[in-house]
Order: structure tokens, then C-alpha cells, then sequence
């Protein structure tokens, strides 16, 4: 049972499965992302329903360019498709996007309306969700470790004086608390590099279900395992 004054903050999702749950179907990979994709619509929409502050999923990896061209095509796709109908509803819907990741080797009209729905994000209050598009957790640090060196070269700041709070702000998710829940659909129990810094003192729920198949129901799941565990941040 959830108790719904009691949530986390920030929920973190590895949207993992699509493929496998076409398969079992004998449909093409790209039905499978066309399915997740409406499950992202359905389950950000909740979060926000629930009154969750920010929800942040892993769209496409920087290791995930290595897939058919077909299939990042069908992605891309998507996430065009998605985009044009968030920038018609985010005023609605009170939704913000937020996007983590390099979006320079993005087709410029996905980079252009990315820019549209992060100046319409900035007008209002609501949710916030984050995107990782094209996103690698170990890119992330290394792209903060150099951020930090060329201020360091300029004499900005001084190493001597780094704290994590200050490493943080290099990040893409500066300013926005870390994840206290990452869930995992599909059954694999690894980490993928995602939110490698910001999941340091994350709690993890892993489920079989793959992720067209999750539902409010396996998300109940999630949180009211979350909300049975102790979080000591390594104190007694």
C-alpha cells in the first residue's frame, strides 16, 4: 500500500524492454518503442497526477547509437512525435521537459524543438521531467571533470577547493536534487550508466515487467517498496 504523503521526490526510470516485448510478440523492435513511448506518456502523467516533483527517464543512450539505423530512426521519430504534441499540452498540463545529455549529433530540428520546450518549460511551475537523450553517465562526469578544469585554467576557482556540491554543479541535472528511487523494468539488475554520480545514495527497485507493460500498478510496486526501506545515508 502506498502512502501518498510519504513519496520520494525525484523518481528515476531505466525504460528498458521495448524490444523484447515485441518480440514475444512478433512484432518488429520499432512496435516496441512506439508501445514505451505511450507508456512514458501515461506514467509522467501520473507521477504528476500524484504530485512527485521530478520524474527522470533514460530515452536513448550514448551507446545506444550503436543499434540498427533503423531502429534510432524509429526513436528519433518518437521523440519528434512526442515533442510536437508536449509543446501543444505542457501549458495544460503544467508538465516541464528538461533535457540531459549531448544533443549536438541530434538531427537540428529534434536540437530546435528540444530548445522550444525548455524556454516554454522556464514560464511555469509543475513537475519537471528530465529526458536523457543521448546521455552516458560516465560522459556526464567526464564533460564536468573538463568543465572544471578550463575553470580552474582560467582562474575561476581552484581544485584545492572542489567540493561535491561544486561537482555537482558542473552536471547536466545542476540544480535538481538526486534521485531517491531508480527503478528498473525487464528484469536485468545493472545500472547501465545512467545517473551514475546523482543514484549514489539511490534506492533501487528492479521488476520483471518490461517497460510497455508498466503500469500504475507495478509503479505502486516500486514505491511502497521504496517507502518499507530504511534510508541511513550511511549512518546507524
Amino acid at each position: 500500500m502506498v502512502d501518498f504523503t510519504r513519496l520520494p521526490r525525484h523518481v528515476a526510470i531505466i525504460m528498458d524492454g521495448n524490444g523484447r516485448w515485441a518480440k514475444r510478440r512478433g512484432l518488429p523492435r520499432t512496435a516496441g518503442h512506439a508501445a514505451g513511448a505511450e507508456t512514458f506518456r501515461s506514467v509522467a502523467t501520473y507521477c504528476k497526477d500524484i504530485g512527485l516533483d521530478y520524474l527522470t527517464v533514460y530515452a536513448f543512450s550514448t551507446e545506444n547509437w550503436k543499434r540498427p539505423l533503423e531502429e534510432v530512426s524509429a526513436i528519433m521519430g518518437l521523440l519528434k512525435k512526442y515533442l510536437l504534441e508536449s509543446i501543444e499540452k505542457m501549458e495544460r498540463d503544467q508538465i516541464r521537459l528538461h533535457f540531459f545529455g549531448d544533443l549536438s549529433p541530434l538531427p537540428q530540428e529534434l536540437r530546435d524543438l528540444c530548445a522550444r520546450t525548455d524556454k516554454i518549460s522556464t514560464r511555469y511551475d509543475g513537475m519537471q521531467v528530465n529526458v536523457c537523450l543521448n546521455y552516458g553517465g560516465r560522459d556526464e562526469i567526464v564533460r564536468a571533470a573538463r568543465a572544471f578544469a578550463r575553470d580552474c585554467a582560467q582562474g575561476k576557482c581552484s581544485p584545492e577547493a572542489l567540493s561535491e556540491a561544486d561537482f555537482s554543479g558542473y552536471l547536466y541535472s545542476a540544480g535538481i536534487p538526486d534521485p531517491d528511487l531508480v527503478i528498473r523494468p525487464s528484469g536485468e539488475v545493472r545500472i547501465s550508466n545512467f545517473l551514475l554520480w546523482q543514484s549514489a545514495y539511490a534506492e533501487f527497485y528492479y521488476t520483471d515487467v518490461l517497460w510497455p507493460d508498466f503500469g500504475k500498478d507495478e509503479l505502486h510496486r516500486a514505491l511502497a517498496a521504496y517507502q518499507s526501506r530504511s534510508r541511513r545515508f550511511g549512518g546507524i
